[in-house]
């Protein structure tokens, strides 16, 4: 294990040195390829023999919890990995590919590096969301794919308004990303009989005043997180999908009706993370959002176009609207786009 925690800590040292997000293992029969995603994009890091990479997996598997002997399912686990003065959540996701097996890492910084002001690139789109709290009631989703900072969006979301109120605020999640003071935090594990349904009929008795239900992945847990905006709440939850109208389709599809979405959502943020750009050279990511909320959010329920006096952006929009202010390099712009 000596070998495993050297070639770790060499590879996790210099992925958190780079700011990567993720680490991909890629296994072929003479070598094994390493890569770290960087500001979102794969960047090849080195090539490594197989018989390190059983050593490196064995060790990942042992001290994540997992089943050194399986390697036939798909597994996860999860490692606290300390730098003084940081602390990293390691996720942790094996794939059984040919004869083998894929990992891959994904990097959750414990200390928030960040202000809520630095994640959002245009100021304006954050006031917005912070008059969406002052809801008492209701329900708010930040959609988008993964990897598009949903979850760090509603962390950071959460520190602040707790800085300036005092809120009895309960957290669903699987698995918990990043721990925070002044908030309880449930971990939602079904093996253990704590699902997303049985931990909100909890929460719901512990008066809370506000609720983040870490992903909405079914009907039951929508129609749960719909019901609890309903009685009182203010519900914060995230969903996958492409853009702010695909959200309301998305929702629809998991049988609620027109009449649930009139009544409980206040509004939709769909997130897209694009690099920011200073000298040529990306620095970080930041997030442009579609804020669908008002007559734009009740004419794409009712399956009505948009008008362009209705005040909704489109990730397009932004996009061309980012580059005009300079924080796009004109060739990660074409890229980016291209992508699209």
């Amino acid at each position: 294990m000596n070998d495993a925690t050297t070639i770790s800590d060499k590879l996790l040292l210099h992925a958190f040195d780079v700011e990567a997000s993720d680490i991909h293992f890629s296994p072929f029969p003479d070598r094994v390829d390493i890569y770290l995603r960087i500001h979102g994009r794969r960047m090849f890091y080195k090539s490594i023999l197989p018989s390190q990479y059983q050593v490196l997996i064995t060790f990942y598997k042992f001290t994540s919890g997992m089943d050194i002997g399986e390697i036939r399912k798909p597994q996860n686990g999860t490692i606290l990995y300390k730098v003084h003065p940081q602390e990293y959540s390691l996720r942790l996701s094996t794939l059984p590919v040919n004869q083998s097996e894929s990992l891959a890492i994904r990097i959750l910084p414990q200390q928030q590096k960040m202000t809520l002001d630095q994640l959002f690139l245009f100021p304006n789109q954050l006031t917005k969301i912070k008059n969406w709290i002052s809801n008492r009631s209701g329900i708010i989703l930040f959609t988008g794919p993964t990897g598009s900072g949903k979850t760090t969006t509603l962390y950071a979301l959460l520190e602040t308004i707790l800085k300036e109120k005092s809120y009895q605020t309960i957290t669903l999640e699987d698995p918990i990303e990043k721990n925070m003071a002044d908030i309880l935090q449930v971990q939602v594990n079904e093996k253990a009989g704590v699902t997303y349904q049985t931990g909100l009929k909890a929460a719901l008795r512990h008066d809370p005043d506000i609720i983040m239900v870490g992903e909405i992945r079914d009907s039951y847990t929508a129609r749960f997180a719909f019901d609890a905006s309903l009685t009182g709440h203010l519900v914060l939850s995230t969903l996958h999908a492409k853009d702010a109208p695909g959200t309301i389709h998305r929702l629809l599809e998991m049988g609620l009706k027109q009449t649930d979405l009139e009544q409980s959502l206040i509004a939709v943020a769909a997130l897209q993370l694009i690099p920011i750009d200073i000298d040529n050279r990306t620095i970080r990511r930041a997030a442009i959002l579609e804020l669908l909320e008002k007559e734009a959010l009740f004419k794409t329920i009712r399956n009505m176009d948009i008008a362009a006096n209705d005040q909704f952006h489109t990730f397009d929009y932004l996009r061309k609207k980012a580059f005009a202010y300079g924080y796009f390099s004109e060739e990660n712009y074409h890229v980016f786009q291209e992508k699209r």
